[in-house]
């Protein structure tokens, strides 16, 4: 399905319009989760122009939802084009879960309103940065495999993906389960969150590499070899 949609995206095809914008919001929500995770573990409050940079950063990317759905329903007005229905809800699925990862990205940058000062240096919240190196790089990789339509690729980063959701879980537990005060514990547990919702909105995408259209967030068993095939 995104191979056929990628074809059309460089065609003459109308909805090849729609290529550049959907490739510029998914760069933006990648640079976004960059900029987002060194506001995170920065050293103090962000200044009003990194906070303003997010922030703008952010409503680009729902200025580019906005104009790619727009574009799609006017596509999909004139009966000729009935032919393009599967792949134009193939595109607002992308489109959505981008917007996501820009909404998610943003939170985390807000999190120094809870705790202001930086993050302690210790083993949680080391494993914490190994998540969020993990993620950054399984993001840019998304960049070009999605480019590529890459199906092995895409298999490889979906697992690797799933392996972060599962730390992400696991690390919530310890930070239950340590002798954080309230203000650390509820900045580490919302980073390991947004960390876990921003993989599974780009692993929703990956997912369009490897699935059919019905099956879009969802994993097949023996596609993967995991144990499950439950959604992000």
């Amino acid at each position: 399905m995104l191979s056929e949609l990628l074809s059309l995206f460089r065609s003459d095809n109308p909805l090849g319009v729609l290529a550049k914008n959907f490739a510029k919001m998914l760069r933006l929500a990648q640079e976004l989760t960059m900029k987002a995770g060194t506001v995170y573990f920065g050293s103090g409050v962000p200044t009003p122009e990194e906070r303003t940079d997010i922030y703008k950063q952010d409503v680009k990317i729902n200025k580019l939802e906005r104009k790619i759905r727009k574009r799609v329903i006017s596509h999909l007005t004139i009966a000729a084009n009935s032919q393009d229905v599967p792949y134009s809800l193939l595109l607002m699925s992308l489109v959505k879960d981008t917007e996501r990862i820009g909404d998610y990205a943003k939170n985390l940058a807000e999190v120094d309103e809870i705790r202001p000062e930086p993050l302690p240096e210790d083993d949680i919240v080391a494993e914490l940065r190994e998540i969020r190196a993990g993620v950054e790089s399984g993001f840019a990789e998304t960049l070009k495999v999605f480019a590529n339509s890459d199906h092995d690729e895409a298999l490889e980063l979906i697992r690797q993906g799933r392996d972060f959701t599962h730390r992400c879980d696991n690390l919530v537990i310890r930070i239950a389960r340590s002798d954080y005060d309230a203000s650390t514990a509820a900045a580490t547990i919302l980073g390991a969150r947004y960390y876990k919702r921003i993989t599974a909105h780009v692993l929703n995408i990956l997912s369009s590499v490897v699935m059919p259209l019905h099956k879009i967030d969802y994993y097949d068993e023996k596609l993967l070899a995991i144990d499950d095939d439950e959604p992000a």
